[in-house]
C-alpha cells in the first residue's frame, strides 16, 4: 500500500498508509496526525488542514483553485508550498510524498 509521511511542526514523524482517491486531510485524520483539524470536514472553509508539502512533490498537488486560495492567504504560516489537506486528492504517484504541519492551524 501506498504511504505518505506527516511531519509535526516538532519533526515527529506520522507515516500514513492511502488509497487513491481520498485526501491529504482524510488521510491525516483516519491516522490520528496531530495538528490537522478540518473543522468544515472538507470544504474548504476553515483552513484547519493548512500543510506544507515539500517542495519535490509540490507540483503532483495540482492547481489551487480560487476558493483554496482565498483560504490559503489567511494563514499566516503560508510558504510557496502550503496548500489545504482537503483540497489535495492522492493519486499512487504520492506514494512517498513528504508534508510538514505548520506550528499553528487557523
Amino acid at each position: 500500500m501506498a504511504k505518505i509521511t506527516f511531519f509535526e511542526h516538532n519533526n515527529t514523524e506520522h507515516v500514513a498508509e492511502f488509497e487513491a482517491g481520498t485526501t491529504l486531510m482524510q488521510i491525516a485524520v483516519t491516522n490520528a496526525v496531530p495538528g490537522i483539524d478540518g473543522d468544515c470536514g472538507g470544504e474548504c472553509a476553515c483552513g484547519t488542514c493548512h500543510i506544507i508539502v515539500d517542495e519535490q512533490w509540490f507540483k503532483k498537488t495540482g492547481e489551487i483553485a480560487d476558493a483554496e486560495e482565498q483560504m490559503l492567504s489567511m494563514t499566516p504560516e503560508r510558504t510557496g508550498t502550503s496548500r489545504l489537506g482537503c483540497q489535495v486528492k492522492v493519486t499512487e504517484a504520492m506514494d512517498g510524498m513528504i508534508v510538514y504541519l505548520p506550528e499553528f492551524q487557523m
